[in-house]
Order: structure tokens, then C-alpha cells, then sequence
């Protein structure tokens, strides 16, 4: 073992370390933790206190990732125009290096800015920070110092990304609270953002929009985030401890990259996982007793207001509620933009707030902000502190009922749905997301003035959302969501809550059900969650029990599921069409396995055809049947086939126009590139082609194939337990570091194409066994 002794001291908390905690004593360490990594850069934090725990997180964090990081703060703090310019975008991947862009919030700088510094309100998040418990923030009093003592200590020695950048700075705690405040808004403000900042106003003008000012197009109301995860009950399991599958498809180069972590605090918090880019914490992972993983949800976490303005105020910031006139708030906004001659300039603008929300412009008629009307964004996600918290608790659980009810008291988890299990066989499937809190029989009102943005009457308190003045804030108790636990299993692959389980499905409460806010019951369900219910019933029909072994090989079975759909009736069409340019590629289809792995000859070419004949209509002989929806739709439709044949033969001459053979392997067309060394990938797409191992390339199609992944398999881990504690396997595809000149940049992506996942070192035994096992000490007084 390695072990290297540091300290240092502040001369001022505040100002060297970052942390508004006040002074510490000169007579015992204000932080300490013991920093220890293992292959593959896993880094283990053990510290007696969460500050500890902070501290030494923040400087493994930085060390792996300083450049990424220090350019999302950038972001959050509405900076990137100061640095790079008002008209460009946030930072794009370098050859897999990194990326701040963000996939939903895809705007310039200037705009970006503008949102970030008039959404998100830093007083509203420092008084809600302060109602948390201690411990959560002294916990991001150390991530602040163990970050600040990274850059005093390394600063001069940057990565290449970032060398010598006058951007990357100390940090304080109030970027914290930003940086987390921005991952809440996933799912709600930042869809709605550059709605938002069309409706800031010019400060010299007291009812016109910013000059310049473009009207946005109708947002994307889900982000591009998807998951699976899958838990094991004692019905089902070899051992009959709990077994659990994560598999989160998240990006592999934006500030949403997963980081893998281990935090232990004797007898507190032992808890071994990922964190999500860069918050001090375990998101998904498990611990002694539990294993838990995340899934974006189909609920929507919003809603919208239409407000009728009282024409006595030509300003239009004057709106109406119960026959009350009520004057709108407002936030000045200021930013600072590089010009193109290096000098900087100052911009202002106005954003307005009614009591349901901020106020945006939307295309379409009622949209805008007219004399008479404006529209406002309801997020309850706005002001969203209790995350940290919420994954405290998660990572403090003893058993899924206590999960449940760790989840049903803090409500804090912003888009994701929870998938548990635990050491004695339970499971668990739950939405404990931020749902607001409108009653169903309000859907079925004439408070509901539009369904396609969930647009309310806001003029109307018998319109609003239930329970305002409680300390949820008109967020749905998680005790009154969706939830199922079983002793065999649940799963959810971004569908609907009310197919976890394919033997049960969940309909909610009578008379009503849920709300509609968590999403349809009864609608045809993606391939990919198809394809998962079909594996798990069928290895259950097969084997009996299942073990590990058993959820890597679902995992990587990589089958096409709409292949499976389509090809018994597609082949024989295909023969019978006598077609010169058809008959090779029936004949690769015919001798293609129906997967996605390395060696699938055909896959190629039914990508490129399926994608443009999914979209084909009435492509389905048997219709899809709410009582059966991991079987239905299926069969292709006689009448579908002409334009599924026209579909293969565009697809044909796709491939041969780029030089590709239609029987080509996948993983010589599939691929990551890193520091020059191109590693081949295996996977489906996921929800239209339904296959589980979901992989979305950053290219389309060309010569030399599809390169570089830009989002999908990230975090993969498997977990059970036995009588000595949790045995787990797991890997993070793209690697914990985004330092091209780090040995853990690209450690990990052939650990993925090979189907390797190693064991994670959860013991103190397994830790210090480790081969690459290094360890240091931070101490700061």
C-alpha cells in the first residue's frame, strides 16, 4: 500500500477553503477523510463525519474530472458568456473527453446564462438549504473545501481541457447549491427554458420582450435520459436474498456522466455506487442491506397556469385570482458577455414570477403574453433542496419497507422512479418522484384549459394545485404514488408505472387511479420494456430461480426485439418478391442471429431499415391489447408489407452507396474512439428497436460506420447479498476520468465490449486486497 500524508492550513475558511462554516480550531482537524482507489479508479472516502466524507470526495472528483466540472459551474452560475462568448454553445465533446451541453437545454450562451441567473433564485435555495438537516451541509462544506484544496495544490498542472483557463476558480457553497439545483430541473425548467428567457423583458422597457428576442419552438417534454432496472424477489432468486439489476443509459460525455464512489461513515453511512456529475453523494448503488437504482419516469413533473391580467396595469405584470388583483414578482437578471474585441459588457433583463410560476411564451394562440393574458411554468422542482437528503436517507435503508418509507418522508427525488431490493427477498418498484399535486377530477374539468401543455386556469384557486401550504408544497405524498412490492420481481424500463411487474398490473386507487401526471395506464408499451419482461418470465419459466449469472446474461443478451416481431413474416415476403436488389439482403437477414452483438452479420442493415419502418402505420396484425402488453402488438400486417419491402430496399441502397456489406459484422461498424485506439461496441438502440442494452451513437451512418457513443449503457451493476455482506459486480463503460492523459480515461470501455464485469471491493478486506490499491490522507485544519 501505498500511503501518502497531507496538510495544510487556512488562513481563512471562507476565502481559501470555501466553506461559510466559520473558523476551525487550531486543536483538531476540520476535515479528514482517507482517500483510498482501486482499480479502475474507484475512489473509497472514509471519514468520521459527512464534511469528512466531502472533503476527500471532492478531491478524488477533481482529480478525475476538475476540467468538466469547473465548466458546469459555468454554467450554473450563468458565466459561460463572460468566458466564451454570448453566441456559442456549452462545450462539446472532444473525442470522448467531455461535454457540458446538456441534451434538453441546447441553447447559446447568452440565453443559457439568462436562465440559470433569472430561474433559479439563490436566497429561495440558501433558506431552503437551511431547513435541511446539519449533516447535508457539512457535507457540501467539505465538497467545497476538498475542491478549493485540489486547485491550490494542483491548480498549476491542469489537464490540457483547461490548462491555465481563467475559468476555473475556487468554488463557495453557493455553487453547490446551483449545481444541484440544476440536475432537479431536468425534467421541468430547463424543457421549458428558452420559453422562459423569450419572455424576460428589457429593463428599459416595461412590456417588451429583450430585442432580439426569438420565439422558441414547442418544447421536448421528455429529456433524453432512459434506464433499466430489474429486482429479484425471494420467489425468484437462487438464494433467496434479493437480487438487483442497474443499468441507467445516461450520457457518456456531459456533466451528467456517473462517477463510481464508495462513502463510508462507521456506523452511519456505508454506501458503494455512482454519483451523478459531480453531487456529493451515492445516487444509485447499495449498501450492507439494500440495493436500489434509479429510472427516469414516465410522470410529468409540471404543470402550467393561464393567467387573466387586469387590463388597469399596462405593464401587464397584474394578474387576477379569485376576483383579487395580484401584482407579479421579478427578478433582474444581469449577466456579463465577452465582446469580439475582449472588452466585457453587462446585460440585463426582467423575469416575472406569478405565485404558480414564472412567466414564458409558448407558441400558439393563449401561448404568449398578451394584454389580457400570460402563461407561468408550475415547478415544484424549482426550489428542490431536499435531494441530498433524500440519497442520504435511500443509502441508509435496512430493507425496501424502509426504503419506502425513507422515501415517503422526504419526497425529494426530482424525475426518477426507485427499483429495490433487499437481503431478505423483498422488492420494490415506486414513482417517489416531485409530481405536483392536481387532483385527477381536475383533468376532467374546465379547469383544464389545455392537455397538450397541461395548462390550468390560474385565475382560480379551485384550479390549483392540492395542498400549497404544506411544507410539500403541492408535491403528491409519495405515500399516494404508484408503488408495487413483490416477492418475485419488478422492473422498469421508462414505461408506464403500471406494468412493473408482467403478472400484475397496477392500476391505482379507486375510483380515479392516480393522477394522470404520472402517466397513461393501458397504452402500447416501448420494445424495450417489452423485451425485458419477456426475458425475465421466460428465464423464470426455464430455470426456476435465478442467480447473478443469470441478470448479466439478460443484461447482455443484446436481442432485437422487433427482429423477433417482424422477421417470421417479413423473410418469407422478402424470398417471394423475386427481387434482384432485395434477394441479398434477404439472405443476410435470414443468417443473422437477431442480436446486437459483435459478431452479428445483418444487424447493420436492419438498423438502417427498421429505422424508417417503425414509422410505418398499421404495420401490426394483431393489435396492441391493454390485458397483454408485453405481447402485443406483434405480426406484421399483409397490407404493411409493400412499404416494409420499399423500407429494406432504401435501406440497401444506403449500404451500398456508403461501401457497407449487408452481412457485416456490428462490431466493425460500431465503435469508441479513444486516444486513437478504436474498441468495437456492442447494442441495440433501445426503445424502437427493442434492445435492452440500449447504445445511442453520436453519428449516423457513413463508410466507416457508427462512432462514438453519446449516450446509453453507462453504470452497470449487479447486487445481491450473502450472511457476510453484498456481493457485487459492476462496471462504468466510459471510465471515471474525462483526462485523456488519465490511465482511468478508457480503462473500462473494453471491460464493456468483452462483457467483463468485476467484482466491486465493498469490504475493508476486499478494498485493501486490491491490486491497484492506493491510499492518502487528507487532513485541513
Amino acid at each position: 500500500m501505498k500511503q501518502l500524508i497531507a496538510a495544510s492550513l487556512c488562513v481563512s475558511l471562507l476565502a481559501a477553503c470555501g466553506n461559510d462554516q466559520g473558523a476551525a480550531t487550531a486543536t483538531r482537524p476540520r476535515f479528514k477523510a482517507e482517500l483510498a482507489r482501486t482499480s479502475y479508479g474507484i475512489a473509497h472516502v472514509q471519514a468520521d463525519n459527512f464534511g469528512g466524507l466531502g472533503y476527500g470526495l471532492a478531491y478524488a472528483y477533481a482529480q478525475d474530472n476538475i476540467c468538466m466540472l469547473a465548466d458546469s459551474l459555468l454554467t450554473v452560475r450563468g458565466e459561460r458568456s463572460r468566458y466564451f462568448g454570448p453566441d456559442a454553445f456549452a462545450t462539446r465533446p472532444r473525442d470522448g473527453e467531455y461535454g457540458a451541453a446538456l441534451d434538453f437545454l441546447d441553447l447559446r450562451n447568452e440565453d443559457s446564462d439568462f436562465f440559470f441567473k433569472g430561474y433559479l433564485d439563490l436566497d429561495q435555495l440558501r433558506t431552503a438549504y437551511a431547513a435541511e438537516p446539519s449533516v447535508v451541509r457539512e457535507l457540501l462544506a467539505g465538497y467545497v473545501a476538498g475542491y478549493n484544496r485540489y486547485l491550490r495544490e494542483q491548480g498549476a498542472d491542469l489537464p490540457a481541457a483547461c490548462h491555465g483557463a481563467p475559468w476555473v476558480t475556487p468554488i463557495g457553497i453557493d455553487d453547490l447549491y446551483l449545481l444541484i439545483a440544476e440536475k432537479a430541473l431536468h425534467g421541468t425548467g430547463e424543457v421549458f427554458a428558452q420559453a422562459i428567457v423569450a419572455a424576460a423583458r428589457d429593463p428599459a422597457s416595461t412590456t417588451k420582450p429583450m430585442a432580439g428576442t426569438t420565439l422558441p419552438s414547442m418544447p421536448r417534454i421528455a429529456p433524453s435520459l432512459a434506464s433499466n432496472g430489474l429486482a429479484i424477489g425471494r420467489d425468484a432468486s437462487l438464494s433467496g436474498h434479493g437480487l438487483l439489476l442497474a443499468n441507467p443509459h445516461y450520457p457518456w460525455t456531459s456533466t451528467d456522466r456517473f462517477y463510481q464512489l464508495h462513502l463510508t461513515l462507521p456506523g452511519v453511512y456505508d454506501v458503494m455506487g455512482v454519483s451523478l456529475g459531480g453531487l456529493p453523494i451515492v445516487v444509485i448503488g447499495f449498501n450492507k442491506d439494500v440495493a436500489w437504482t434509479h429510472t427516469v419516469t414516465k410522470a410529468i413533473h409540471f404543470t402550467t397556469f393561464r393567467l387573466r391580467l387586469d387590463p388597469a396595469d399596462p405593464s401587464g405584470t397584474t394578474y387576477f385570482y379569485d376576483g383579487q388583483s395580484r401584482k407579479m414578482s421579478s427578478r433582474a437578471a444581469t449577466i456579463t458577455t465577452l465582446q469580439p474585441d475582449g472588452s466585457l459588457r453587462a446585460k440585463t433583463r426582467h423575469f416575472y414570477f406569478s405565485h404558480q410560476g414564472a412567466v414564458m411564451i409558448l407558441p400558439g394562440e393563449g401561448n404568449g403574453w398578451s394584454a389580457t393574458s400570460a402563461l407561468v411554468l408550475g415547478d415544484p422542482n424549482r426550489n428542490n433542496a431536499r435531494l441530498l437528503r433524500q440519497w442520504m436517507e435511500i443509502g441508509r435503508a435496512v430493507s425496501v419497507n424502509d426504503l419506502k418509507s425513507r422515501l415517503d418522508a422526504v419526497a425529494g427525488l426530482p424525475w426518477v422512479n426507485t427499483v429495490a431490493a433487499d437481503r431478505g427477498g423483498g422488492t420494490l418498484y415506486a414513482d417517489a418522484s416531485v409530481v405536483p399535486n392536481m387532483d385527477a377530477g381536475k383533468f376532467r374539468s374546465d379547469c383544464l384549459l389545455s392537455e397538450e401543455l397541461l395548462m390550468f386556469d390560474g385565475a382560480r384557486s379551485a384550479c390549483a394545485w392540492e395542498g400549497r401550504a404544506s411544507v410539500l408544497a403541492g408535491v403528491v405524498p409519495p405515500a399516494q404514488g404508484p408503488s408495487m412490492q413483490r416477492a418475485d420481481y419488478v422492473g422498469n424500463s421508462n414505461d408506464g408505472y403500471w406494468l412493473s411487474n408482467a403478472r400484475q398490473l397496477l392500476t391505482g386507487p379507486p375510483p380515479l387511479g392516480y393522477s394522470p401526471l404520472y402517466g397513461p395506464i393501458g397504452v402500447e408499451q416501448h420494445l424495450r420494456t417489452r423485451i425485458g419482461f419477456v426475458q425475465i418470465e421466460e428465464m423464470l419459466a426455464a430455470r426456476g430461480r435465478l442467480g447473478l449469472d443469470d441478470l448479466a446474461e439478460l443484461q447482455f443478451s443484446n436481442r432485437i426485439y422487433a427482429a423477433e416481431l417482424v422477421l417470421p413474416e417479413l423473410l418469407p415476403a422478402c424470398v417471394a418478391a423475386n427481387d434482384p436488389l432485395l434477394e441479398p439482403a434477404c439472405s443476410a437477414l435470414g443468417m443473422w442471429d437477431r442480436k446486437a452483438n459483435l459478431d452479428s452479420r445483418g444487424a447493420v442493415l436492419f438498423r438502417e431499415f427498421w429505422n424508417q419502418a417503425a414509422h410505418i402505420p398499421g404495420k401490426w396484425a394483431v393489435a396492441f391489447n391493454p390485458s397483454d402488453p408485453v405481447h402485443t402488438p406483434h405480426a406484421l400486417a399483409a397490407a404493411a408489407m409493400p412499404a416494409m419491402l420499399g423500407a429494406l430496399k432504401d435501406a440497401v441502397l444506403k449500404l451500398q452507396k456508403l461501401g457497407i456489406p449487408l452481412g457485416g459484422r456490428l462490431g466493425d461498424y460500431q465503435y469508441e474512439m479513444r486516444n486513437g485506439v478504436r474498441t468495437p461496441i456492442h447494442g441495440g438502440i433501445g426503445d424502437i428497436d427493442g434492445c435492452y442494452n440500449s447504445i445511442h451513437m453520436a453519428n449516423a451512418l457513413d463508410p466507416s460506420g457508427y462512432r462514438n457513443i453519446a449516450w446509453g449503457s453507462s453504470y452497470i451493476q449487479l447486487a445481491t447479498f450473502d450472511e457476510s455482506g453484498p456481493i457485487a459486480l459492476g462496471i462504468l463503460a466510459y471510465g471515471q476520468s474525462t483526462d485523456p492523459a488519465s490511465p482511468h480515461y478508457a480503462d473500462q470501455i473494453a471491460l464493456y465490449s468483452d462483457r467483463q464485469l468485476p467484482s466491486l471491493p465493498f469490504s475493508r478486506e476486499a478494498i485493501l486486497a486490491d491490486k491497484q490499491h492506493q491510499a492518502m490522507i487528507l487532513i485541513e485544519y
